[in-house]
């Protein structure tokens, strides 16, 4: 909520005739008994039919956005207040920004899955690089690494881009993060992705369902491709390894899966594939946006269901990681993301039956996929 909500220093700048639609669209559905003016917003204090508040929120909120209007419902001092601000009008972003960048990733998440397929980690490995595209390695990167990858990533995007369109969101399709495998030691091709909403959440159930729907639709396909990429993989002694060499820690969910499909002796391991490898990173991927921190995806989930309560499981999930292989995350989310959530235009219509029982879900899903240390070196 914007700071000017509270000033009252100047008129509320907008025409008469605009100020009276609102106050008769605002009344149609809530009946005011009091009226003030801030600097930036319309005040009406309203009397609230909690039985039927979400419908006639959406409702107002429709109309009122054919205008560019925005509502807030708050409770304050024991009174519930309508704030009703203008929003200016956003530029869509032109669609060959979406296009660029996700060819970009294909092409890193190919290169990537090259490097994997002649068994190096990053360029700097190679004895030569002009290995890396060689037509048969880029294939295999394409085929084992970079097509499993981008299909969990673009179903996790989907599963946000379906719910925010079947809510009413005005939203992006999803932007790649294409990154080179220049790190050393560890590469992925990429930092994932993400869509961009114009418009703020209306209340808890679409915060909830555009905050769970990506991590669900993605760890669908990751399950499967983990369950693939494991089957495929080779058992090899533990002795082949060396001191320095890069070790990839498991989650619960990739320990079970491990456990039931394959028989690994004592003094043996298994090393991964690039599909194996490919469903890592999507588990990994699954745990990070289920935590519980700011605008995460485990943000809007817990802020939906926990209310402001959610500030603190953030806390919580924060200090686990900086004593695991998290550390650094956890300062960016602390510094970056923060720790609580914005409550939705309507915080007030509770999540249903089956949105809490899907909230024990998405909590089990985060403890199946986190991992406590992703990657460390062998001593």
């Amino acid at each position: 909520m914007p700071n000017a909500f509270s000033r009252f220093t100047q008129p509320y700048q907008q025409p008469p005739q605009e100020v009276e639609w609102v106050k008769q669209e605002v009344g149609k559905r809530f009946p005011f008994y009091e009226v003030k003016f801030a600097q930036d917003a319309i005040l009406f204090y309203c009397k609230i039919d909690e039985q039927n508040l979400e419908d006639l929120f959406n409702d107002l909120r429709q109309h009122l956005s054919e205008k560019h209007y925005l509502p807030f419902l708050r409770h304050e001092r024991g009174e519930y207040i309508l704030y009703i601000t203008h929003r200016p009008v956003r530029k869509n972003k032109p669609l060959w920004i979406n296009i660029v960048l996700l060819i970009a990733t294909i092409i890193t998440t190919v290169l990537t899955g090259s490097l994997l397929s002649m068994g190096y980690s990053d360029i700097q490995s190679l004895p030569n690089i002009s290995q890396l595209f060689n037509p048969t390695h880029l294939f295999n990167g394409l085929l084992y690494f970079s097509l499993p990858l981008m299909a969990i990533l673009f179903i996790h995007e989907m599963g946000h881009y379906y719910y925010s369109i079947r809510h009413g969101l005005k939203t992006s399709f999803p932007y790649f993060i294409p990154i080179p495998p220049i790190l050393p030691g560890f590469n992925i091709g990429t930092f994932g992705a993400l869509i961009s909403s114009n418009d703020p959440m209306p209340n808890k159930k679409a915060l909830f369902d555009i905050g769970l729907s990506g991590p669900i639709a993605g760890f669908c396909v990751a399950v499967p491709v983990t369950i693939i990429g494991i089957l495929t993989s080779n058992v090899v002694p533990i002795s082949g390894l060396q001191s320095g060499d890069t070790v990839l820690g498991v989650s619960l969910l990739f320990y079970l899966l491990q456990s039931v499909l394959v028989t690994i002796p004592p003094g043996f391991t298994l090393d991964l594939n690039a599909i194996a490898f490919a469903g890592w990173i999507g588990l990994l991927i699954t745990s990070i946006n289920l935590l519980p921190a700011g605008q995460l995806d485990g943000g809007h989930i817990f802020r939906a269901a926990l209310g402001e309560k959610q500030k603190y499981v953030s806390w919580v999930a924060v200090l686990i990681m900086i004593f695991t292989g998290w550390w650094f995350f956890a300062f960016i989310i602390i510094l970056m993301l923060g720790m609580s959530h914005p409550p939705p235009l309507n915080d007030y219509s509770p999540l249903d039956t089956k949105r809490r029982i899907l909230f024990l879900f998405a909590v089990f899903m985060l403890i199946l996929c986190f991992i406590p240390f992703p990657i460390y070196a062998v001593p």
